[in-house]
């Protein structure tokens, strides 16, 4: 039998290599792309965007542990918080790809904005179980409405840009 902290470790872990795995779009062309694209003058500097999601996708898996034994397993109490919050995670870890891969700005904006209305229900499911659980996705959702906002702002100050160069207008 494993440790009573081996489930707490790898339900906290597995966000974060989701979204590391998913970041290799963000590397390379991707990055170069994103590069030439017109940000905002609040554009959050890109050293600080790697322990911002470290600290995010950490306490969302922590919660989800929190949920997960709070139900016991993975049980049929469970399909419903945790299946909110696999499917919430699984839009976060195609963002990039949209994004930096595809460079589609507008799609990687739906993407976000359903990213956060299946957080905010996960939210609500996981308060339901463990209010602890709850208040640690709070900051998640935060950054998530401003990443919606640089997204929206960033698409909207590009249209037209796919491949790093401005289509004729």
């Amino acid at each position: 039998m494993a440790p009573s902290w081996v489930p707490a470790l790898g339900f906290t872990l597995v966000p974060g290599l989701g979204g590391f795995l998913s970041s290799h779009f963000i590397h390379g062309e991707g990055l170069h792309w994103y590069a030439s694209l017109q940000k905002p003058t609040w554009h959050p500097p890109y050293w600080t965007l790697s322990p911002i999601w470290c600290t995010l996708y950490s306490a969302m898996g922590y919660g989800s542990y929190l949920v997960w034994k709070e139900l016991g397993g993975f049980s049929e109490e469970a399909v419903v918080p945790l299946g909110l919050y696999a499917g919430q995670l699984a839009l976060n870890w195609a963002w990039p790809p949209i994004f930096f891969g595809a460079h589609e700005m507008g799609w990687a904006l739906v993407d976000l904005l359903l990213t956060g209305g299946a957080a905010a229900a996960t939210t609500v499911a996981w308060y339901q179980v463990s209010p602890v659980a709850a208040r640690l996705l709070y900051p998640y959702l935060a950054w998530l409405a401003f990443a919606a906002t640089l997204n929206y702002c960033v698409w909207r100050d590009n249209r037209g840009r796919r491949s790093g160069r401005r289509s004729p207008e």
